[in-house]
């Protein structure tokens, strides 16, 4: 038989331990499980013949400030959730000061209040806090607007704007950042 100093400390020992798992329960809960997601989403576009694809995670408001509150100004943000928002495209592009081969890359964003700039990084697959700048491809100015009602979920836009020219588009809260782009004319086979 135990004797009550032992009977306590095993007493005492399983209360820490059931302690201890409600705590990390908590916090699995809390963040394991977060009660925001945002989901996998897609943009295509066909422009001058040559499709542009982007890839991206859609997070969404829920109440929360974004501008300035959850996307911080002043920091390269992965321009979406979760993994970098990635973008392929058949032909070249020429945005902004650009000149983008045909390929794979990953698209971040520098928000500021007044200001944005477009990165284009030449990796692809990256967590959204594993941002290497060693790799960026360049960075052009985007174009800003307010917009009058509020976007809940962030979306990404293609627009054709006809021809070979085009819209890259960025909406979330009240923001819209975009930058127009030209698919580069090849010279096609005649068949």
């Amino acid at each position: 038989m135990l004797n009550i100093k032992s009977r306590r400390l095993i007493f005492g020992g399983l209360v820490i331990v059931l302690a201890v798992g409600a705590v990390a329960w908590a916090v699995y809960a809390q963040f394991g499980r977060s009660k925001y997601t945002s989901p996998p989403a897609s943009v295509a576009a066909t422009i001058a013949g040559d499709q542009i694809n982007i890839e991206y995670y859609a997070p969404s408001m829920h109440g929360r400030k974004v501008m300035g509150g959850l996307v911080p100004f002043g920091v390269v943000w992965c321009t979406g959730a979760n993994w970098a928002t990635k973008i392929t495209t058949q032909a070249n592009l020429e945005m902004g000061g650009l000149k983008l081969p045909a390929g794979s890359y990953s698209i971040w964003t520098l928000p500021n209040q007044n200001e944005w700039a477009l990165i284009i990084n030449k990796q692809t697959g990256q967590f959204h806090l594993y941002y290497d700048s060693s790799q960026d491809f360049g960075r052009t100015k985007m174009n800003l607007k307010t917009l009058a009602d509020p976007v809940e979920t962030f979306k990404i836009e293609l627009r054709s704007d006809g021809g070979n020219k085009g819209t890259l588009a960025l909406l979330w809260e009240t923001t819209e950042a975009s930058i127009p782009f030209t698919v580069a004319q090849q010279s096609r086979p005649r068949g």
